[in-house]
């Protein structure tokens, strides 16, 4: 049987690291296709940075080379109702909305307690007990920036094979994975690879009440520098990365998603 997949970018393997290899050495440390200052005479505010709001284990798991993908249909908040691949590079914003236990995979339990790290909160961290409840823990008072990311590709796909292939690539349960699938079933998934750097120094980022809500983009009201250290080796991305396309590529039916 055909996979069903719809791929962004019909671009071969090699094309997609040609170009993200020539993106790498050709943009300034602040300029990026789409986060990029949009200053001019008549408006001399630069743009603030671009973060992407995911949650705070998931944030961990990007920091850590543990995930290398993100799934997404687009949450109620969402300016157009669905998801949409604005920016090409963006900090990760690590939050605890909607965040759930049971929806992790058991290797990665004890990640839960050490995402509380990625938050600040006024009377100290939230019991032990508010990791085991969906919306347990409260939203901090502050958040730590750690990583940004870039995106390398961006497929949609509407098999729930394809998504549990992926599998290796997230720290979600499949099934998990495969209800974000179904969720909006008429719309399909997106599934962006993404390579992470960590920054030298975490910024901690005051959370906003505008922040709250099932949303993908913010914008950060400080001035952030695309700065760091890959996650992976260029060596450990590169094999990554053609697992991955291996499996897309396997189930594209190479229709562009029209903008």
């Amino acid at each position: 049987m055909r996979y069903r997949t719809q791929r962004a970018e019909p671009l071969g393997f090699c094309t997609v690291l040609c170009n993200y290899a020539f993106s790498v050495l050709s943009r300034s440390p602040h300029v990026c296709g789409c986060a990029q200052d949009r200053s001019s005479p008549t408006s001399p505010v630069p743009a603030m940075p671009i973060a992407f709001k995911e949650w705070a284990v998931t944030v961990r798991a990007l920091a850590e080379g543990e995930q290398l993908l993100t799934l997404r249909k687009g949450g109620i908040r969402e300016e157009h109702k669905h998801f949409r691949m604005d920016h090409d590079r963006f900090f990760l914003y690590p939050t605890f909305d909607h965040q759930r236990n049971d929806v992790i995979r058991d290797s990665h339990q004890p990640e839960l307690r050490r995402a509380l790290e990625e938050g600040v909160w006024p009377d100290g961290d939230p019991p032990p007990s508010a990791l085991t409840q969906d919306g347990g823990i409260p939203q901090p008072e502050r958040v730590r920036i750690r990583a940004w990311a870039e995106a390398v590709a961006h497929y949609t796909v509407t098999d729930a094979r394809v998504v549990e292939a992926l599998s290796p690539y997230y720290v979600w349960t499949p099934d998990y994975a495969e209800k974000r699938l179904r969720w909006k079933h008429r719309h399909p998934l997106h599934v962006v690879l993404l390579r992470a750097y960590r920054i030298p120094r975490p910024v901690t980022v005051r959370v906003r009440d505008d922040f709250g809500g099932c949303r993908s983009w913010l914008e950060i009201q400080r001035d952030l520098p695309f700065e760091g250290t890959p996650v992976l080796s260029d060596d450990e991305f590169t094999r990554a990365t053609a697992q991955i396309e291996s499996i897309l590529e396997a189930a594209a039916d190479r229709v562009p998603v029209l903008a």
